[in-house]
């Protein structure tokens, strides 16, 4: 069964109520796993960007202030799905380490070693994206996470484009990456596109999808349009559940709803229905 994990980024608006929301929200739809980031503007950026574009340093507005970690766990401890959030720099791996359930590398961050041997020398689980990559980065990384103590990463194929058109997702890299690395793989979701994540699962089963999630449309990123509303994903993470559950066993025997009409079927003396030790029971 895949695993949902809703992507809050910076959709929080760094409002402590909002981003409990998101847990509520994630767990009400269906979700396994809700994720944030955490992130310093001044250990995002080099100096020479940050000191020329306005932009960037407004992206400070976006950032998780640390002491909204140990609530937001909490809280997804209370609604029982998994709390995981990205360090993007390397003291964060630690100040995360008491909170999550799992780090998650984020695409930008798939070349940086000493992030990748930190997380995986706690010996907590680590997922990591892979958009922009090529084959010889990944594999560089899953060797660094593996060498460092984390035995079984999961690997998430993520075209990073915000929206990813849907004929750039290239879900057939999924099972590239799953027979050069031999671990997890799932699918990074930008498309917003339902059908994306039901090939994904049933065509390339991935058994991790990620998405990014908005509560109402006015999140910071919303306007991107890589962002899923609950209204919008909820039916998915239903459908794709649903589907799921109904593979069964595959063991072809009655089921449990069949059993009472077992004995309706045409007798194979006669061909009439039930079989005749019901015909002679039988009170209308």
């Amino acid at each position: 069964m895949s695993y949902f994990i809703a992507e809050v980024s910076s959709n929080h608006s760094r409002d402590l109520s909002r981003a409990l929301e998101f847990v509520e929200v994630a767990a009400d739809i269906g979700c396994d796993a809700v994720k944030f980031q955490l992130f310093k503007i001044d250990k995002l950026f080099a100096a020479e960007i940050l000191s020329k574009s306005k932009k960037h340093r407004n992206r400070q507005d976006w950032e998780l202030p640390l002491e909204f970690v140990p609530y937001l766990a909490e809280r997804c401890k209370n609604r029982g799905i998994h709390f995981s959030c990205t360090p993007f720099y390397l003291d964060a791996v630690a100040e995360l380490e008491p909170f999550i359930d799992f780090y998650k590398i984020a695409s930008y961050e798939l070349l940086w070693d000493d992030l990748h041997s930190l997380c995986a020398q706690t010996g907590k689980p680590v997922m990591i994206s892979t958009g922009m990559a090529e084959m010889p980065e990944i594999i560089h990384a899953v060797n660094v996470l593996k060498s460092n103590g984390c035995q079984e990463p999961t690997v998430l194929h993520c075209t990073s484009a915000y929206p990813t058109p849907y004929g750039e997702a290239n879900l057939a890299a999924i099972e590239t990456i799953r027979a050069a690395t031999n671990c997890t793989v799932g699918w990074s979701d930008h498309t917003v596109n339902e059908g994306v994540i039901h090939r994904a699962v049933n065509r390339w089963d991935a058994k991790v999808i990620e998405f990014h999630l908005d509560i109402e449309g006015q999140g910071e990123e919303f306007e991107g349009g890589h962002c899923w509303l609950p209204d919008q994903i909820k039916p998915v993470i239903e459908a794709v559940k649903c589907g799921s559950a109904a593979d069964g066993d595959g063991v072809k025997t009655p089921t449990v709803s069949e059993m009472p009409d077992r004995d309706w079927r045409a007798d194979p003396m006669d061909g009439l229905r039930p079989f005749k030790h019901i015909r002679k029971v039988f009170k209308g």
